[in-house]
This record gives C-alpha cells, sequence and structure tokens, in this order.
C-alpha cells in the first residue's frame, strides 16, 4: 500500500471516529466534561469554516493537523469505553452515506470572526484618536 492511499485511510478513519463522538455526545451516559470536550471537537471539524482560514501560510493548517486530533484523543480518553465502541459501530455504518456538516459550529465560527473584527476596527479607531 502507498503512502497516499495509507493517509487516505487514516482520514477515512478519522471521519468516522469524528461521527462516533458525535454519536457519543448524544448519549446520556457519557459525562458532561466528556460531551462538552467531543461536542467542541465535532462542531470544529465538521464547520466548513475553520477558525484560522486554511490560506494563511502555515498557521492555516494546524488547526487540522493538532487541535482536531488532540480534541479527539481528548473526548475519546473521557468517554466510556462501551459506549464509544457502540458508537463507533453506528458510525462506520453511517460513514459509507458522507460527511455530515455542522452548519451551527460554522454559524459560531463566522460570529467569532465578525466579533474579532468588530473589535479590531474599534481598537483601531481608538489608537487613531490617541
Amino acid at each position: 500500500m502507498g503512502t497516499l492511499e495509507l493517509w487516505k485511510q487514516q482520514v477515512r478513519q478519522l471521519k468516522t471516529e469524528l461521527y462516533a463522538l458525535s454519536l457519543a455526545y448524544k448519549d446520556p451516559r457519557v459525562p458532561w466534561y466528556a460531551r462538552a470536550v467531543a461536542a467542541c471537537t465535532v462542531a470544529y471539524a465538521f464547520s466548513p469554516i475553520d477558525l484560522i482560514p486554511d490560506p494563511i501560510p502555515i498557521l492555516g493548517y494546524l488547526d487540522d493537523l493538532f487541535i482536531v486530533p488532540a480534541g479527539i484523543a481528548l473526548a475519546i480518553k473521557l468517554i466510556p469505553s462501551d459506549v464509544l465502541d457502540e458508537c463507533r459501530a453506528n458510525a462506520y455504518e453511517v460513514a459509507k452515506q458522507g460527511k455530515p456538516i455542522n452548519w451551527v459550529a460554522a454559524a459560531v465560527i463566522v460570529t467569532i470572526w465578525i466579533l474579532l473584527a468588530a473589535f479590531a476596527i474599534v481598537l483601531v479607531r481608538r489608537m487613531m484618536n490617541v
């Protein structure tokens, strides 16, 4: 198996893990703190918008390479293994149908960017008036 095929396989597995986490954070057997970590990780990963845009050199891909896998690893450690195994089995079935998109997370990230832009504008105006 070539390197490219190996990467594709790992990406498919990562997507399936993310979907399993999205099922797990809805399960009442999962503690609240594990739900919070899983929900934030899934929302960020499935969002069509990144907190750090990909066109920004190097930094744009850091979230994809580090933040999402770290969130997945932490959530997996916090979720009870029996619940996670059930969710993984369901996720493998759903993975064949395509990738879900979390538009709520996209709206949250767009809102964050708008608020940061507004803050920057206010800050620049104050600096110019000084």
